[in-house]
């Protein structure tokens, strides 16, 4: 069962940057095509960004081209995503999911996490 955690959520004012992590167990990172997607309050779940399987490969919303970097370290079964630049339209539930195929399409992804929350002050 492959099993997806996020971490590195929270509080930061904007302009600030912070970076989110996603630890995949279960199986090895490198089979998949690996997304964040976020999801505001009372809005849809958006696409943000993917990175294909040898990380050489990415696409970016966009709207946070430019300020997000999507990476992986298929050693460490890890994903990130580091954002700069905050604003406060970032505010959102953050998750990573993994799929088949690269593609910003939700219904894409197989595995998903249960997001970590990143909030964005003015």
């Amino acid at each position: 069962q492959v099993q997806l955690v996020e971490s590195g959520g929270g509080l930061v004012q904007g302009g600030g940057s912070l970076i989110l992590s996603c630890v995949v167990s279960g199986g090895a990172s490198s089979m998949y095509v690996m997304g964040w997607f976020r999801q505001a309050l009372g809005k849809e779940r958006e696409f943000v960004a993917f990175i294909s399987r040898s990380g050489g490969r990415t696409n970016y919303a966009d709207s946070v081209k430019g300020r997000f970097t999507i990476s992986r370290d298929n050693a460490k079964n890890t994903v990130y995503l580091r954002m700069n630049s905050l604003k406060p339209e970032d505010t959102a539930v953050y998750y990573c999911a993994a799929g088949p195929a690269p593609v910003g399409k939700e219904s894409e992804y197989n595995y998903w996490g249960q997001g970590t929350q990143v909030t964005v002050s003015s």
